[in-house]
């Protein structure tokens, strides 16, 4: 009989910090990532640019103890940069920020990362979550990563926080992910199947050179290079830790799901990538108020209908982790809007009342301060 998988959680997410006064990004201090390690151990790392502060779970048994852990680190990084006269942003983009006046972090990953991706790694001024579940079984990784990208577009509509860039509104729900879309090993994850060809096909990449080891590979999802887990990687940052519980929390039942249907020699149907992409791209552009389509039924389906048939799917799986609470939670999610439905309404109303865009983008940032404390 195979070993039941632990399900074990962790979070990972990038943070942008700005200046209290100006609301601009700002560039760490020495002192201040110094005291983060002091404070938060290996829990805390410099990203690729200077402006980024990237933190981590611990090993999370449960969905509430992954809540526990990163609503410490979140209130920790606010803390320590406070003291410095920043502000951490859990959001996938700065609504004005330029790109080509930010710095990379001289680190050798990421000295070579500049180096080997010039240009489209300088303009990687972008944040996201990961969620990693634990699948100790090689091939249960594998099997289950085919089948979970079905759902990364359903997830990534509700994380969707990055509506502007260098002051303009793109028009996209989602603008992060086009630009992460310009490196290289990016996307849907291909189909295997199994790890060997998985493995076989990573270290045909790493023998000719071009990258030394698998955590070049930044699909959406992809086995985890350092732990024995599926990592999540198309999500958004989420400004409310409610929320991004609550997408962990999908995830995580949804990997359970799989699980459980190929434990009973079933399967959810695997559909060609370039179907799960349609759905992929009406994410990033509209998040969940256009809906996704429903291959099975062959049309486009409202995401709220959508979301009911996933949390009764996942049901069972979410009351055998007892995270049922934090599932139904993600309906707040369509009740509140994704955050870049409410950055819209803020600038919207800023905008109305100051008839001053600049006034209206730092309000923005006002706003991203304030959500990044709530629920801590």
């Amino acid at each position: 009989m195979p070993k039941t998988p632990s399900f074990t959680l962790g979070i990972e997410e990038e943070y942008l910090l700005v200046d209290k006064e100006t609301l601009d990004l700002a560039e760490a201090p020495e002192a201040l990532m110094t005291e983060c390690v002091e404070a938060l151990e290996s829990q805390v790392s410099p990203e690729f640019l200077q402006c980024q502060v990237e933190v981590g779970t611990r090993v999370a048994k449960t969905v509430r103890d992954a809540r526990a852990d990163l609503a410490n680190l979140r209130s920790t990084v606010a803390e320590i940069a406070g003291r410095h006269g920043l502000a951490p942003l859990a959001v996938s983009c700065h609504p004005t920020a330029d790109w080509k006046t930010q710095h990379h972090t001289h680190k050798e990953r990421y000295d070579r990362l500049d180096r080997d991706l010039a240009g489209v790694a300088r303009r990687m001024l972008i944040c996201g979550m990961h969620v990693h579940v634990g699948l100790e079984d090689d091939e249960v990784r594998i099997d289950l990563m085919n089948q979970f990208s079905y759902f990364l577009p359903h997830l990534l509509a509700l994380s969707c926080s990055s509506p502007y860039w260098m002051g303009q509104d793109t028009g996209l729900a989602s603008y992060r992910l086009t630009v992460f879309d310009n490196l290289p090993r990016t996307g849907l994850p291909p189909r295997f199947s199994g790890w060997s060809e998985y493995r076989r096909s990573v270290q045909t990449i790493i023998d000719t050179g071009a990258i030394e080891d698998g955590t070049k590979i930044w699909w959406d999802m992809r086995p985890s290079d350092r732990f024995p887990t599926l990592e999540s990687r198309i999500c958004d940052v989420s400004p409310r830790l409610d929320h991004a519980i609550s997408i962990a929390a999908l995830t995580q039942c949804t990997m359970r799901m799989l699980w459980r249907l190929r434990k009973a020699n079933q399967r959810w149907r695997i559909y060609d990538t370039f179907l799960v992409g349609e759905n992929r791209w009406r994410a990033l552009r509209y998040g969940p108020s256009e809906g996704l389509i429903d291959f099975g039924q062959g049309r486009v389906v409202p995401y709220p209908e959508l979301l009911e048939e996933w949390i009764g799917l996942i049901a069972e799986d979410a009351d055998a982790l007892d995270c049922m609470a934090e599932v139904d939670a993600a309906r707040d999610i369509l009740v509140a809007g994704t955050s870049t439905d409410r950055q819209r309404q803020v600038h919207a109303k800023a905008l109305a009342d100051s008839g001053d865009t600049a006034e209206a983008y730092r309000a923005v940032v006002r706003h991203l301060i304030g959500e990044y404390t709530a629920g801590l």
